[in-house]
């Protein structure tokens, strides 16, 4: 899994955790409903961390929360 997979899973798992669909969650964070759609449906395959750290500010959770998660564990290389 590399870095865009892996933090499209983890908004996915979020929204899950906290019964928010995605576009509530983008309602919360601040963030327009197409750019957290685009995301989740993997066609932006690079969130930025201005947008992470919207998406954790309406979650009222820490990036450093966002980040400690197993699917963040055993990313691919980036660099190939």
């Amino acid at each position: 899994m590399n870095i865009g997979q892996a933090v499209r899973k983890r908004i996915i798992d979020l929204c899950q955790s906290h019964d928010l669909t995605v576009n509530g969650l983008a309602n919360m964070c601040g963030v327009t409903q197409s750019t957290v759609n685009n995301i989740v449906s993997g066609r932006n395959k690079s969130a930025t961390v201005s947008t992470v750290k919207k998406i954790c500010d309406g979650l009222e959770m820490t990036i450093q929360e966002f980040f400690d998660d197993e699917v963040f564990y055993d990313l691919e290389q980036e660099i190939k």
